[in-house]
């Protein structure tokens, strides 16, 4: 067996400035937003948004991929997973590498962001400086052996920024430049800071449902600006459940489309853990019981 030193995240590793630039440049280009404002470009925005983050991050990259939360079709799986690469938080791969790494050593020190190294490390400082999401080809394989037998998983991973140009481009096509501010740089900085939150945010601020071995919390706030990954203790419990909101009161938007699909038969096998009968069990099971 490989030895654990190899998958510790670097802190005192070089800056990586290749990130930092890119990632300041976007915040300074989203400012532009502000005096480029039209509805046909927030409606543009709000449709991206919903596909980058709800389909891409939330669905494929969390739930799907990440945690096999339900299944699909092999087209269904790498439709769901380039609509991933449109949020630029890596390509599916290391997304998942990065996030599997995370719950296998949640606040702990080898942790890939964990709070216990402050708030800032735990937003934004961990893409930063060190191994980030980087990981190691050993990292990869030992972690995401599943992905990297997919070929296309393999080279959207390598090449994820492709569809941001082509985007961009439809988007230059239909509404020119003021668009692709609106619909490719302030969508994308904005929702950074939504998903870096349930980094952060979820593991300071909120309720605790379960006593999980972390310190994860359900933060309504964070649930309502990432489609429902900010109940976080919800999904820390019990982390294959493809349903993270339990109650009426806690709002998935995830899952109720996860409901939809399962009823156009389009995905299968769909885990969701059930508060009343305290069980994780897939649906279709539950049906037949």
């Amino acid at each position: 067996m490989q030895n654990i030193i190899e998958f510790e995240p670097s802190r005192a590793g070089k800056y990586n400035w290749n990130t930092i630039i890119f990632v300041s440049a976007f915040h300074l280009a989203a400012i532009a937003a502000f005096f480029t404002f039209s509805w046909q470009n927030l409606v543009a925005t709000l449709v991206v948004w919903w596909i980058a983050s709800s389909w891409g991050i939330g669905i494929a990259y969390h739930r799907l991929l990440t945690h096999r939360g339900f299944t699909t079709s092999k087209w269904m799986m790498r439709f769901l997973a380039t609509c991933g690469t449109l949020g630029l938080q890596s390509g599916p791969i290391s997304w998942v590498t990065t996030h599997r790494l995370h719950h296998a050593f949640t606040d702990t020190d080898k942790d890939p962001h964990s709070p216990m190294h402050g708030v800032w490390w735990s937003h934004i400082g961990w893409i930063f400086r060190g191994t980030a999401q980087n990981q190691p080809q050993a990292t990869r394989q030992r972690y995401s052996p599943d992905l990297m037998k997919d070929p296309y998983l393999r080279f959207i991973d390598s090449y994820y920024w492709v569809t941001t140009l082509i985007l961009s481009a439809a988007l230059y096509a239909v509404g020119g430049w003021t668009m692709i501010v609106w619909a490719v740089v302030l969508r994308i900085v904005v929702s950074w800071h939504f998903t870096w939150m349930v980094n952060s945010v979820t593991h300071i601020w909120g309720t605790r449902r379960f006593e999980s071995r972390d310190d994860s919390r359900n933060n309504a706030l964070v649930a309502a600006v990432t489609f429902g990954e900010g109940w976080h203790n919800n999904h820390h419990a019990y982390p294959r459940s493809a349903k993270h909101g339990l109650t009426w009161k806690e709002i998935d938007l995830n899952w109720y489309q996860l409901r939809l699909l399962e009823k156009l038969g389009l995905i299968k096998n769909v885990y969701a853990y059930d508060l009343e009968t305290a069980s994780e069990t897939p649906r279709e099971i539950l049906k037949a019981a």
